[in-house]
């Protein structure tokens, strides 16, 4: 990676001026140039205190820093890792906690880390080899041997899913040709894009919420997501206390 570029390019990205950047970073528009131009070598703080005013990525903060020469700053721990037990248990007891609604776990590459019981529901019909731990489920959601079939807006739901896979070009490539044309006059109305699926308990309208640990300082833990579907109306709520009683 050629840093001054590198760098160059990611503010240029978020429509941050040298100015502007140099003011939040505690240094002058000048300095600023000198780096970007390559005609200054930045020191490991100051590449860390740029990184953080372009608020980017811990991942990305780490490049930045190899790309200038440095060593990464942030670890990246395994999730399996005994430092990062007491991470797994308090997923678990999230997971368990939105019962009888379903819920899962993701990395950011949307594979599936765990899921709870309730998620059977979504993902009842679908192909074994698209289910279950280290299974993508934006594939799940999107593939015909997947829940495709059982989505009854999938042109909709499907346009939602693509939007979130920008930095996937190659899988957002693969599931954009499972994606059916919107209708011209196809308006999303309301708050949000629900799901509406097809099940043994009736149809579902369900909405979906995303956590991530704000706060954390390892790699592995900013990537994490816990993705969260709640139900739209009374009779999917209903359908699904029913499903897990």
């Amino acid at each position: 990676m050629d840093f001054p570029r590198a760098l160059r390019e990611r503010r240029i990205e978020r429509r941050i001026s040298q100015l502007e950047m140099a003011s939040r970073a505690g240094t002058t528009q000048r300095h600023l140039s000198f780096i970007e131009s390559g005609r200054s070598v930045p020191g490991r703080s100051m590449v860390l205190r740029l990184a953080e005013t372009l608020d980017l990525p811990l991942r990305e903060r780490n490049e930045l820093l190899l790309a200038a020469g440095y060593a990464p700053a942030y670890p990246q721990t395994s999730l399996d890792d005994v430092a990062l037990a007491p991470v797994r248990a308090a997923l678990g007891h999230i997971l368990d906690g939105h019962q009888p609604y379903p819920a899962l776990i993701v990395d950011r590459t949307g594979a599936m880390i765990s899921a709870n019981r309730a998620f059977g529901l979504i993902a009842e019909g679908a192909s074994a080899d698209l289910v279950g731990p280290g299974r993508n489920v934006y594939r799940l959601a999107l593939h015909p041997n997947g829940i495709a079939p059982r989505i009854r807006n999938l042109a909709d739901w499907g346009r939602h899913i693509l939007a979130r896979l920008g930095h996937a070009q190659e899988l957002r490539d693969e599931l954009s040709e499972y994606v059916p044309e919107l209708e011209p006059c196809s308006g999303q109305l309301g708050f949000t894009v629900p799901l509406h699926l097809e099940s043994a308990y009736g149809e579902l309208r369900l909405i979906t919420t995303v956590m991530t640990f704000a706060t954390a300082m390892d790699i592995t833990l900013t990537e994490l997501k816990l993705e969260a579907f709640l139900p739209a109306d009374a009779s999917t709520a209903e359908a699904l206390r029913a499903a897990n009683s």
